[in-house]
């Protein structure tokens, strides 16, 4: 049994400190992500916490193999048998927990959310700190937006793409209005207005787009872009797909992927130079991505379509 007496963790190391290293399959670590922490991870045994939980954590079961999870903490106990899509949610701020499993799970997706992502700028409205302060602890529930949320932050940490940071933060953001609309207290979620969509008119819609081609080898970030359409993040991301068809993560994947050719034509920079401009940790990263969206590898489009 683990038994941490640790000063509270940052995000970003409470993963490895409440559950340990070994478990760990792969981390949003280096990423770059604003706001998310995540972690694919195997489980077995027996986990005991005793500090504080420094952000909202989201698990869900990636696999499903029946195993039945007992859970502690803050004068809860429950038993859930883990399918793919179970779902366990507890607030930030928890000072106890400890988890037992009757058998290994192979694959559990932790999502840990900061305060910074239930604020004005990230879900729309202004929330009184009563209302994050009412999220629940729940167990064994099934929803599956969220479970959808999960996969696709899983397949991006282990198959990464040119936009992960953009789709990372967007999906954080409908992750905190979905965990605000969904699992506080019932008396709080009377008290907040219901979140509506904005509109993304031309002209403001011509200036995202603009900067976007201008920064394809910089860092677009979810947060600039909302400011530049004055937006919050969670309706600029839903107004920008209402006005192009596409997620912002989809979108910039698909012009990045246009400059990569522009750029492997050209044929001046050499190939992992191309796939740090586009925001590739690697040249590998960089070559799966554009075989998979056309068929090639870098190289082999170079080769074909190259200057001469």
């Amino acid at each position: 049994m683990r038994n941490s007496r640790v000063k509270p963790p940052t995000v970003c190391r409470y993963g490895v400190e409440k559950y340990g290293s070994d478990g760990s399959l792969v981390s949003s670590a280096g990423r770059g992500w604003s706001g998310l922490w995540a972690e694919l991870r195997s489980h077995s045994g027996v986990t005991e916490w005793k500090g504080t939980q420094p952000a909202t954590e989201i698990c869900v079961d990636i696999h499903g193999n029946g195993s039945v999870v007992e859970r502690q903490g803050g004068g809860i106990f429950d038993r859930t048998v883990a399918e793919r899509g179970t779902i366990w949610l507890s607030p930030a701020g928890r000072k106890f927990s400890l988890v037992e499993l009757s058998d290994p799970v192979p694959g559990i997706m932790h999502m840990y959310l900061s305060t910074g992502h239930f604020s004005p700028d990230s879900v729309g409205i202004d929330l009184d700190t009563s209302v994050i302060g009412s999220q629940r602890h729940e167990s064994g529930f099934q929803d599956p937006l969220v479970a959808q949320i999960a996969y696709a932050i899983a397949s991006e940490l282990q198959t990464q793409t040119s936009s992960g940071r953009l789709l990372a933060e967007t999906l954080a953001s409908t992750l905190a209005v979905r965990l605000v609309q969904n699992h506080v207290s019932p008396s709080c979620a009377q008290a907040f207005p219901l979140i509506t969509q904005e509109g993304l008119d031309g002209r403001r819609l011509s200036r995202v787009l603009d900067y976007i081609a201008d920064h394809l080898e910089g860092d677009l970030t979810l947060d600039h872009l909302a400011s530049i359409a004055r937006l919050s993040r969670f309706h600029f991301a839903r107004a920008f797909k209402a006005a192009t068809g596409q997620p912002p993560h989809r979108y910039v994947s698909a012009k990045r992927l246009t400059r990569a050719k522009a750029l492997l034509i050209r044929g001046d920079r050499s190939l992992v130079d191309i796939a740090l401009a586009l925001h590739f940790s690697c040249q590998a990263n960089f070559t799966r991505a554009f075989r998979r969206g056309t068929g090639l590898t870098p190289g082999q489009y170079r080769k074909t379509f190259g200057l001469k």
